[in-house]
């Protein structure tokens, strides 16, 4: 009996360590898997996270690549610069060196900027502010060349005491926008000149046109009660010398009007340049004092150009040259240079300065405002000029005279 229920005892002991083992076993075949579940569940949100890392990162350089733009550091404790990333472009941009010196990045900017650039760096590194942003040259020395640049910066990392370990900044070149800043400003200013010049322009022609109205009508009035044949003769011839003056006058203020309105038609046709030149001093020798005469090498040059727009820049030279030549001559004359022709006109007057021999073609301006004149012939010659496919300039010293020419085309 005793053998009997000790065999039983040790038979639900072995069956109760086999369920034990069971389920020890399978517990721990549901851990495993539970373990691997959750494992396999952060694995993947890891890979997630690392996917999203790089599309951020992918997308960071898209946007660096559209702005163009170069993204560096500088640590504080190395006092150097690193870039990242540098997607600048243009032609011999500046790259520095990994962990370059702030003095060594200074000796690339131009020197008109150095002092200003390196305060308000300084200002940042040394915590007086939170925020960078300049503008400044770089001097490209080993390509030869310059350039603009805009930077910003701000602190990314602090220690204890607050003052910056780490400063991300961005550079980009700006050469295009100081371009169109410097054009603008050009235009500005040069709008506020012939708004000026106008102003000038207009209270001027009242006086232009009233001074030979004027003497017109006084000289009308007188002729009736002249007796002497000589000295209505002397009237009349005063008269008519004003109203050349006057129609001078209207002429070149419809001229311009023309010019301002786009009339661009041209007549071409065979010209004589010999016969213009004779023309003119014909034209002109019976008001004058001076010695008008022409120097012709050829006997005959033909070219192939607007009559009429020509004859109105030789006039104008030549009122031009006898208006500013108190003694002496004024001499009309030409060369030729192959298949273009330099048409001149040289006086011994009181001469042009060098600074402005360039503005005195543009509209309204005057050198001597005691001479009268509107300030607009050597405009007029110069637009008609350029419609001609040609050129125009002057040469001159200061009390020795001026020779202003035109080149032209013959065919």
């Amino acid at each position: 009996m005793v053998n009997l229920l000790l065999a039983n005892s040790q038979s639900n002991v072995f069956v109760l360590v086999f369920w034990m083992i069971a389920v020890g076993v399978a517990l721990f075949f549901v851990g495993t898997i539970f373990f691997q579940r959750k494992k396999g569940k952060q694995l993947k949100e890891e890979l997630q996270q690392l996917d999203k890392i790089k599309q951020n990162n992918t997308e960071y350089e898209f946007v660096l690549k559209a702005m163009k733009i170069a993204v560096w550091r500088y640590d504080a404790r190395t006092q150097s610069f690193t870039y990242e990333n540098d997607f600048r472009e243009g032609v011999n941009t500046y790259v520095p060196d990994d962990n370059e010196t702030l003095s060594q990045t200074l000796t690339a900017i131009s020197p008109s900027d150095v002092a200003r650039v390196n305060k308000s760096f300084g200002d940042i590194v040394e915590g007086r502010t939170d925020f960078y942003h300049e503008e400044y040259q770089v001097n490209n020395l080993s390509a030869g060349a310059s350039y603009w640049e805009e930077s910003y910066a701000t602190i990314v990392e602090r220690d204890e005491n607050g003052l910056p370990l780490k400063i991300v900044g961005t550079s980009q070149r700006i050469d295009e926008r100081k371009e169109l800043e410097a054009s603008l400003v050009a235009a500005r200013n040069k709008a506020e000149e012939s708004d000026r010049l106008k102003t000038a322009f207009l209270a001027n022609m009242g006086h232009e046109i009233r001074t030979p109205l004027n003497a017109i009508v006084g000289f009308a009035d007188l002729l009736p009660i002249v007796e002497s044949e000589e000295d209505r003769n002397q009237l009349i011839r005063e008269i008519q010398a004003n109203n050349n003056k006057l129609l001078r006058i209207i002429d070149g203020l419809v001229s311009m009007s023309k010019i301002e309105a786009g009339a661009k038609s041209l007549m071409m046709a065979k010209v004589d340049v010999n016969q213009l030149l004779l023309q003119m001093v014909d034209t002109y020798k019976p008001t004058t004092m001076l010695e008008l005469t022409t120097e012709c090498p050829l006997e005959q040059l033909l070219i192939q150009t607007d009559r009429e727009k020509l004859m109105e820049i030789l006039d104008n030279l030549t009122q031009n040259a006898l208006k500013f030549t108190e003694a002496g001559s004024v001499t009309l004359g030409y060369d030729a240079l192959g298949d273009r022709v330099r048409i001149w006109v040289k006086d011994t007057g009181k001469g042009i300065p060098a600074e402005d021999q360039e503005r005195i073609f543009e509209r309204f301006v005057k050198l001597d405002e005691y001479i009268p004149g509107t300030g607009l012939g050597l405009s007029v010659a110069k637009s008609h000029v350029l419609s001609l496919n040609g050129t125009i300039g002057v040469e001159s010293q200061v009390g020795e005279g001026s020779t202003f020419w035109i080149e032209l085309p013959l065919g």
